[in-house]
């Protein structure tokens, strides 16, 4: 049954021009029809969801790790960069683009204490497990906006900066260039749209990691995941009514700038038609934004004695995030719940969550700006943050710490976003 919050949610469903969209001070839309129904027997976003693959999802992901820890300002980010944009272009998703900008490193040790986005004490819930304030009388402990909390054994959390804490020689010479100062880039794809090319959905994640590492969780699981939802919608016998940019961010791990450096450079070209009359739109209007990050682990808080279940915990679920405080917090909030529902729908095994406290990942850059969400295998606060996430930023953030059970619930997280973004964008199949 679903909730009355979703419900209610979905009442202010509009429709544009016969599909849906999310519009900016306007409520959420829905599908025409609010509520999607049972699935009919050729119901396309079915057949497209089902185009997604367990296997094809761990080779994408495997196949990121080749280049270790991915860390931002190095040959090794360089080359992963190539490897995307020639994997992207093999889908089908030829226009492939890029975002230059400068990162000037910030001096080490304090600047560099808590990591950085997608990890580390930029907020959160104390970071690197210092207790956060206030605790309340339950016992609980209250950080940030949107009152993230969490209770229970927690652990101290940070980035793993000793590279003989990796025992693979190969892994470790891998990731032994540090980051120099300089250019940086984002690569990204686009989905055109027949109908409505002016107006796009972003699809993202990033594709830098740090910790000695292959960086196969945070963040290949994400990267791979939107790679998978790029070579889906880019199969020849899709259309979409609007567009769809896959975009992989860089340097997220420093400060969402690579996610920044794009809100910054691109905000001013939305829906501009470049050159005139030619209905080419370079920066089609934003609708939304869909980030992923950390997809795969959600095995519960940590023994007594520190060790952790290897098995998913029996309630893992795919969370959906938006940040309360955010200036679009209630559009954002109606979209999450339009996920849920898709993920109701369409996802094979694990449910879904919506939290309300999306925080240190590249949807912040764009929360004030557009309706943003981050799909991710907890909520950061409550979890993560609490050092739930052994893998977090260390050397055993490999593919090999990770069972079947772990990939597919990022397999999930791709099944919910391809079949809402599905039907956000007007989806089709051509006969």
């Amino acid at each position: 049954m679903r909730s009355k919050l979703f419900n209610i949610a979905l009442c202010a469903a509009i429709a544009i021009n016969g599909s849906p969209v999310f519009a900016q001070g306007r409520g959420a839309a829905g599908p025409a029809g609010a509520q999607p129904q049972a699935a009919p027997a050729e119901d396309p976003v079915k057949i497209m969801v089902g185009r997604l693959d367990l296997e094809k999802y761990k080779a994408t992901l495997k196949g990121l790790t080749q280049f270790g820890d991915r860390r931002q300002g190095t040959e090794r980010n360089r080359k992963a960069l190539d490897w995307i944009e020639a994997q992207l272009k093999s889908y089908g998703c030829t226009n492939t683009e890029r975002i230059t900008y400068t990162y000037p490193i910030p001096p080490p040790p304090n600047a560099q204490r808590g990591g950085g986005g997608g990890g580390g004490g930029r907020g959160g819930a104390g970071g690197r497990g210092t207790p956060p304030n206030p605790v309340i009388a339950s016992g609980e402990v209250r950080a940030g906006p949107g009152g993230s909390r969490y209770r229970g054994i927690t652990r101290g959390t940070g980035v793993n900066n000793d590279p003989m804490r990796q025992p693979n020689v190969a892994l470790r010479e891998l990731n032994m260039e540090p980051a120099k100062d300089g250019e940086r880039q984002d690569v990204y794809c686009t989905k055109i749209g027949t109908t409505q090319p002016q107006e796009m959905y972003i699809i993202g994640a990033h594709m830098d990691g740090h910790g000695w590492g292959e960086a196969a969780n945070d963040n290949g699981s994400g990267t791979a995941l939107v790679m998978e939802l790029a070579r889906v919608f880019s199969s020849p016998d899709v259309q979409t009514d609007r567009s769809i940019r896959f975009a992989l961010w860089n340097n997220e791990e420093t400060g969402l700038n690579g996610a920044r450096a794009y809100a910054e450079q691109r905000v001013e070209k939305q829906g501009i038609e470049d050159p005139p009359a030619s209905g080419r739109y370079p920066e089609p209007k934003w609708l939304a934004m869909i980030q992923h990050d950390m997809m795969m682990w959600d095995h519960g808080m940590p023994r007594a004695d520190g060790t952790w279940n290897p098995e998913q915990r029996p309630e893992a679920d795919v969370n959906i995030e938006f940040q309360s405080a955010s200036k679009f917090a209630e559009q954002a909030m109606k979209l999450a719940f339009f996920f849920r529902d898709a993920n109701e729908k369409y996802a094979t095994d694990y449910p879904a969550a919506v939290g309300p406290h999306m925080t240190n990942t590249d949807s912040g850059a764009f929360q004030d700006l557009v309706p943003s969400l981050s799909l991710r295998e907890n909520e950061r606060g409550m979890h993560t943050g609490a050092g739930w996430n052994p893998t977090w930023h260390q050397p055993i953030d490999v593919f090999t710490t990770f069972s079947d059970k772990d990939f597919r619930l990022g397999l999930n997280a791709a099944q919910t976003t391809l079949s809402a973004v599905a039907l956000l964008s007007g989806a089709k199949l051509k006969k």
